[in-house]
């Protein structure tokens, strides 16, 4: 294991953690947002620092220098790998533009305090693995939504319902998993139960009703930020994929399409915006899960890029929405709101984020959808076809709200209803990575790449997750004739080692001319 060159990891998460301290009883109510944006840009700087010491490392896992929460345990609590590694900025720069869009007249609902608290537990979350730890930390990620909705005398009782359903069966579920061991055959009973919390967390249906109620009765801002990270996909990577065997996984892709479709059609009747958007985003999160539990390379690889779209472009979809209606109150998709003239920014805005949620070429998902469309296909077509009518559904809901809320007969206002300039920056930091990270995928594609060969890898160290030493994976007769038999490189990771005991097994080479990337 690698080791960084600076204690990043510790220092970003400390840095919104005392700024969360001086904000609540030192800070002057004036400044307050400034300070808040400040703290918010030194963290993003910080997971950015750290990404690119990691990268320049060239391992799989590193941990801080200087560690100091390591020497005081005796153990390494924080490490960040290639999983994680892009997820640090991803959960720094959600909390960044949040927070850069936020009306002062938001100051009294929209807590800045439980913003960098809720930020510092994120980011301490994506830099843990499996462990007591990590279930601490999801456990304490809900605890700044439940006193938001007490301060604000809404009903708690669907959201304490779900989470606590999360938190026992994670709790009991990991507690087993370490009393019988992950090599056990015992093991399916805690995997279920961890499977079971993960999903509950995720929103996928029928447990989902937690979270459009949380659209509905919490402020905007806050449902943003505990949804976006996608932290249920993240529990997925960290406690089910290890020992989860190749049938339970399979069990939570259809799940996760029928959520996909699902939500995608909900969100097409929706007469307000709110609803129409958690609908939206819990498709497009119901996609990344599909992808992850395809185990394929070119599945997970998708899978993992579309991750980080999903992350980007609905964050940029939510926000623009929370701006508009920091203007005009909730949104109504019954009437035609003709705002296009008044904020001809937050509309292109709009328009941007919402296409490159779905895929929309020269946006950051375009790649990582045509990767996970093209790993599903693989497995199964039919899973490969639903996965293009969700997005399709969803391409439809993003149309159909963008006429309603931009077109149609301007009204006159007496208030100026353009963007700020804290809104803009906003604005401009999304649209750059959206369009870069279309422009020049190969990046981001090949880390991702390089990260599902190594997650791949680290699953066959699992008995469990093998049949006869095997993982299996579909392959189908034409991609198995006449496949040649690389060697390992660079360009080629085996995925199913052979069976030597079993000379008809058959197992194929994963290479990266199946990414449409080979070099002639």
């Amino acid at each position: 294991m690698g080791e960084l060159h600076f204690p990043w990891m510790e220092t970003s998460i400390l840095v919104p953690l005392v700024g969360a301290v001086w904000i609540r009883f030192f800070a002057n109510p004036d400044n307050s947002f400034r300070q808040a944006i400040a703290i918010s840009a030194l963290t993003l700087a910080l997971t950015v620092g750290e990404l690119i010491d990691f990268v320049t490392l060239g391992t799989f896992a590193a941990h801080d220098h200087w560690a100091l929460i390591d020497w005081l345990f005796h153990q390494e609590v924080f490490v960040v790998d290639e999983l994680s590694a892009f997820l640090l900025p991803l959960g720094a720069l959600i909390h960044l533009v949040t927070v850069l869009s936020t009306l002062r007249t938001k100051a009294p609902r929209f807590s800045l305090t439980s913003c960098l608290v809720s930020e510092s537990i994120l980011l301490a979350t994506f830099s843990c693995r499996a462990s007591w730890t990590l279930v601490a930390l999801l456990t304490a990620a809900t605890v700044p939504v439940y006193l938001e909705l007490r301060r604000r005398r809404r009903c708690t009782r669907i959201f304490v319902f779900h989470m606590s359903a999360f938190v026992g069966l994670l709790v009991v579920g990991w507690a087993m998993l370490q009393y019988t061991g992950s090599s056990s055959e015992y093991v399916l009973i805690p995997g279920a139960l961890l499977t079971a919390a993960a999903l509950i967390r995720s929103g996928i249906a029928p447990v989902h009703l937690w979270m459009t109620d949380l659209f509905e009765k919490s402020t905007f801002g806050t449902a943003i930020l505990f949804v976006t990270p996608l932290t249920g996909a993240y529990a997925v990577m960290r406690f089910v994929l290890p020992i989860a065997p190749a049938w339970a996984l399979q069990s939570i892709a259809v799940l996760s399409l029928t959520t996909a479709v699902y939500a995608g059609g909900m969100s097409l009747i929706q007469k307000e915006a709110r609803r129409m958007f958690c609908f939206l985003f819990l498709s497009q999160a119901s996609l990344v899960l599909v992808g992850l539990e395809i185990v394929t390379p070119i599945g997970l690889t998708g899978a993992l890029c579309v991750w980080l779209s999903v992350g980007m472009s609905l964050t940029g979809f939510g926000i623009t929405l929370r701006c508009i209606e920091a203007r005009i109150s909730r949104i109504s998709l019954a009437d035609f709101h003709g705002l296009n003239r008044q904020m001809p920014t937050l509309a292109g805005f709009f328009l941007l984020t919402g296409l490159a949620s779905i895929g929309f070429p020269f946006t950051v998902g375009f790649v990582g959808m045509e990767l996970l469309i093209d790993g599903a296909v693989e497995v199964y077509p039919i899973v490969g076809t639903m996965v293009v009518i969700a997005a399709a559904l969803c391409g439809i809901s993003v149309m159909l709200a963008y006429f309603r809320i931009f077109t149609g007969q301007a009204k006159t206002t007496l208030i100026p209803m353009h963007a700020r300039m804290s809104e803009r920056i906003a604005v401009v930091m999304l649209s750059v990575l959206i369009i870069g990270g279309g422009l020049v995928p190969q990046p981001g594609v090949a880390s991702r790449y390089h990260a599902a060969n190594e997650l791949s890898q680290q699953r066959q160290l699992n008995p469990m997750t093998t049949v006869n030493g095997v993982v299996h994976e579909h392959v189908t007769a034409a991609d198995d004739a006449g496949a040649p038999d690389p060697t390992f490189s660079n360009e080629s990771v085996i995925l199913n080692p052979p069976d030597q005991s079993h000379p008809t097994n058959h197992t194929r080479p994963i290479t990266l001319d199946r990414l449409k990337t080979t070099q002639p």
